[in-house]
């Protein structure tokens, strides 16, 4: 941005070099003031232009040749335009300038009454022809050839000071261009700058996210070796309650044997006890004396057999029933390991699918910033180009400048010339008059003297 400021400051001196010594014979007709409120971008300037060294004579002499150029009469039309055609385009030359100053000379005797000027060919030299002036028809040919040289300098001078301000204004409108296209690139940087901060926040973003999934994971991960603990402790007391199981079974099988041996006990003491009344019976006749007390013995020991035979069908039932109840408790058990081995499957397939999910996941965010790292890439590479094609841009403005430059330094060389011609020619005119004048003041003071004498 400052070489910008730079360019404005310049066209701000141009604006302003009245006061300069070397542009001294220039002034400006309208200034571009910047407010110190307004902004420097986008602000309008005035248009540049130069107010060369108006003579007033030049300015009036010009008036009137347009005034007669629109005239009905067709010699001084026909003069002044050759006049001005010839004068606004080229640097006239002493030739041309003799011979405009004929044609109006011409014009001048022939309204006036005079008579015209004598035939000149256009290809013959200008010299040959005012050879056949006289005195006052000479005069009348020098006051014209000034008045053509006034107007051929007043032209010039517009000319110069339009070609001037046209390229002052062509280099202020393309630094305004370039200062334009500057604030435009300028203010699409400062969009992709944001586009880039919003990737990078998005990055981080995502950065955060995938932290946050990695700690998840590593719960999951601390949870599922808890849970396999867990299950571990649990197959551990499964194998437990599994082993007490095959104990219990083995003492059920113990238990059921040794019922079965007292069972098959109790059935031979039944069968013992039946030979043994059998033999009592057999023995009663023959014993009858001892039938009250083998009766009272028999009844003694049916009365201790039947208490032992309901000791040994309640403790057979108690034990039925503490086997039912064990079988009540193992198929509990059973249902309980089930249920414990279905919830572990259950679990291990929601962490195998949390663990696809949380893949899958991680593969996406990684897709998505690659993506996002691609398109970080290419908004790089086309600022990158943009840069590029900026510096090209100012390169190209720069040798524009410079040939700009060069062109106001070559047209301020050319207009110091026209002075320097002008100046001499000026000067040359005015020592002429004056020797004219100083030979006119000398001839009268002879030729004085000579009347009074003749008179006398």
């Amino acid at each position: 941005m400052d070489y910008h400021q730079i360019v404005q400051s310049l066209l701000v001196l141009l604006s302003v070099s009245t006061s300069c010594q070397a542009w001294g014979f220039f002034s400006s007709s309208s200034k571009a003031v910047q407010s110190p409120n307004a902004s420097p971008h986008g602000a309008s300037l005035a248009e540049f232009s130069v107010d060369g060294l108006n003579d007033e004579k030049g300015m009036r002499l010009l008036q009137s040749a347009k005034t007669r150029l629109v005239g009905s009469n067709s010699c001084w039309r026909n003069a002044y335009g050759h006049l001005l055609s010839g004068c606004k385009d080229i640097i006239a030359t002493d030739e041309k300038r003799s011979r405009f100053a004929w044609h109006l000379s011409d014009c001048f005797q022939t309204d006036s009454g005079r008579s015209p000027f004598p035939f000149c060919d256009t290809k013959s030299a200008m010299l040959h022809c005012l050879k056949q002036l006289n005195d006052l028809e000479h005069k009348v040919y020098l006051e014209f050839l000034l008045e053509t040289n006034s107007i051929c300098y007043q032209l010039q001078n517009q000319a110069f000071k339009h070609e001037t301000e046209r390229l002052v204004n062509e280099l202020r409108n393309s630094a305004q261009y370039a200062q334009d296209k500057l604030d435009c690139i300028e203010e699409r940087t400062n969009v992709v700058l944001q586009n880039s901060n919003q990737i990078s926040d998005s990055l981080n973003a995502i950065d955060i996210r995938i932290h946050n999934v990695d700690q998840t994971t590593h719960s999951l991960e601390g949870y599922m070796e808890s849970l396999i603990q867990h299950s571990q402790t649990v197959y551990k007391q499964a194998s437990d309650i599994a082993d007490s199981q095959r104990e219990l079974r083995n003492g059920q099988a113990m238990m059921s044997d040794q019922l079965k041996e007292g069972i098959t006990m109790l059935d031979g003491a039944y069968k013992n006890l039946g030979h043994q009344v059998d033999n009592l019976r057999n023995e009663a006749i023959e014993i009858e004396n001892e039938i009250t007390k083998v009766g009272i013995t028999m009844s003694s020991s049916m009365n201790s057999l039947k208490i032992t035979a309901d000791d040994i069908s309640s403790k057979a039932g108690a034990s039925l029933d503490k086997q039912h109840q064990l079988l009540e408790g193992q198929s509990t058990a059973l249902e309980g390991l089930r249920f414990l081995t279905r919830f572990q499957s259950e679990a291990l397939e929601e962490s195998r699918n949390t663990l696809q999910q949380l893949a899958e996941y991680g593969r996406k965010q990684q897709e998505e910033l690659l993506k996002r790292q691609e398109q970080l890439q290419q908004v790089h590479d086309h600022l990158v180009e943009n840069s590029k094609s900026i510096l090209a841009a100012q390169e190209a403005f720069e040798s524009k400048q410079a040939r700009m430059f060069t062109a106001v330094d070559k047209l301020f060389a050319l207009h110091n010339a026209m002075l320097l011609e002008s100046r001499l020619i000026k000067a040359f005119i005015v020592y002429s008059m004056s020797t004219f004048v100083i030979y006119m003041f000398t001839s009268t003071k002879q030729t004085y003297p000579d009347c009074v004498l003749h008179s006398q």
